[in-house]
């Protein structure tokens, strides 16, 4: 049985609503450099660990569980001659042995679900960085009320999403926004990889998803925002 999601980012290089170049700004931010150790939970493709290491040279771990996306990641790696910098671990992120202190940069880009939410996320990562060291997420947030019939999804305003992140021993340093032609880039590769796809193959399950996929996002477009989020522990 196909899953959607390994159909709808087949065409995907960052597989989130941003681009290498705010990216590479985040990386910039972070000071990251040769020195610098970096963890990716949800890494999917590899796309920010590719555009982080060839542009700073930091090492990154990257733990993806869906075996199709670590494949890809890999051979991505393996094409861009960054094996030196670059692992990617086949794990539920959720499993993964967080040390103590042992990371620089604790990357979830759009994958708070690994701890079921922002703040199961959030105690989760920030023990793993040393301290003045970051830990870095990119979730969604409402820019203003969910249009009627719109479920809020346990999503909330800008303000309160950094609110949730600093009660968690931290202190926000930087955002990074994505705009709606980010969103728009995003959904509409989904939404060719898909209608492509159904074009060779009968599925009802992955076509109603992808129909109520595009339905909720043309619903949400205007007031359904997304960012990279950078949080600096004490220390």
């Amino acid at each position: 049985m196909a899953w959607y999601y390994a159909v709808a980012e087949r065409d995907h290089d960052i597989q989130n609503p941003t681009n290498a170049e705010k990216i590479r700004l985040m990386g910039e931010w972070l000071r990251l450099g040769p020195e610098s150790r970096v963890l990716d939970i949800a890494s999917g493709k590899g796309g920010p660990a590719l555009v982080l290491a060839s542009s700073y040279g930091c090492r990154i771990t990257g733990v993806e569980r869906y075996p199709g996306f670590v494949a890809a990641a890999r051979e991505r790696v393996a094409e861009a001659g960054l094996g030196e910098l670059i692992e990617v671990v086949e794990s539920d992120g959720r499993e993964f042995p967080l040390e103590p202190e042992a990371w620089d940069v604790a990357l979830c880009l759009g994958a708070t679900f690994v701890w079921d939410d922002l703040a199961g996320t959030m105690s989760a990562l920030v023990p793993a960085v040393r301290p003045g060291g970051h830990v870095v997420v990119g979730e969604p947030f409402w820019r203003r009320s969910p249009p009627v019939g719109t479920d809020d999804t346990g999503y909330v305003s800008l303000a309160e999403t950094a609110a949730r992140i600093e009660r968690h021993g931290v202190t926000l340093i930087g955002l990074i926004s994505s705009s709606t032609e980010d969103w728009d880039c995003y959904e509409s590769l989904h939404w060719r990889a898909v209608e492509d796809w159904l074009a060779e193959n009968d599925d009802d399950e992955i076509r109603r998803a992808h129909e109520e996929h595009k339905r909720q996002y043309l619903a949400r477009r205007d007031a359904f925002g997304w960012a990279i989020f950078l949080a600096r522990k004490a220390g």
